[in-house]
């Protein structure tokens, strides 16, 4: 009686980092241009395969971070995000990739690594849209990452992530503005981030001036879990909506 043997299919394991800074105001994902086929050329997430069978998943996120951004594990947020790996998302195989999402305050401009040509900073609204085109299916792992970051900002302390240090509430609430993409109203943001104990602690090293009167600086707090959250608003799509919140 014959018995068919089962061996394992190949499968090839990478990780790519959705990594995501403010840059003037603006949030922004850093691209790289691919070096090598497949899709030599096109803009794509910074990434790539083990170094060997023995690394561990998140120590070669780490390795990958460092190496497009030169910023050490301790000065960036660094999460795993999800995991990619529809059967036809690579022409080379079978390959999987293991999604992170990183968030770091005023990275400098990138430098390209080995196997890329060049690195840039892109605007986030423009890979969302699809005026800048990916390779692979890295716009659907940057539309997940930016949605991670987004729904994270209403219940946890992630924005904190993007500023640096010592910050002003002004600075905290552009991250809000930028990430959700929409603007807010500055008394009542200011209102509902006094009400949240922990998240955010006054510094009492001195004051920031900023074309004003000086703000106050404040620092992450010890809180990580919101409470009460803060709900991102629902953009108006209509006339009529517009003209209920002038009223």
């Amino acid at each position: 009686m014959q018995v068919d043997v089962w061996s394992p299919p190949p499968v090839l394991l990478t990780v790519d980092l959705v990594i995501l800074t403010l840059r003037e105001g603006r949030l922004c994902v850093l691209l790289v241009e691919r070096g090598e086929d497949p899709f030599r050329g096109m803009l794509a997430l910074p990434g790539g395969f083990l170094n060997h069978a023995g690394e561990e998943i998140l120590d070669a996120a780490h390795r990958e971070l460092s190496e497009e951004t030169a910023l050490l594990a301790g000065w960036v947020h660094l999460e795993q995000l999800a995991t990619y790996g529809d059967a036809g998302r690579d022409p080379r195989g079978r390959v999987v990739s293991v999604a992170h999402l990183a968030i770091a305050p005023g990275l400098p401009e990138p430098v390209a690594g080995t196997d890329a040509m060049d690195a840039a900073w892109a605007p986030a609204e423009a890979v969302l849209s699809g005026e800048v085109e990916l390779a692979f299916d890295h716009r659907r792992i940057v539309t997940d990452g930016i949605e991670r970051a987004r729904t994270k900002l209403e219940f946890s302390a992630l924005a904190t992530a993007f500023c640096g240090e010592l910050f002003t509430i002004a600075e905290l609430q552009q991250v809000y503005e930028a990430v959700w993409g929409t603007e807010l109203d500055t008394r009542n943001f200011y209102r509902k981030i006094q009400a949240v104990k922990g998240f955010i602690i006054a510094d009492g090293s001195g004051r920031r001036t900023t074309g004003g009167r000086p703000a106050r600086l404040y620092r992450a707090g010890p809180k990580t879990v919101l409470f009460p959250p803060l709900i991102r608003p629902v953009p108006s799509t209509t006339e009529e909506d517009m003209g209920e919140e002038g009223e």
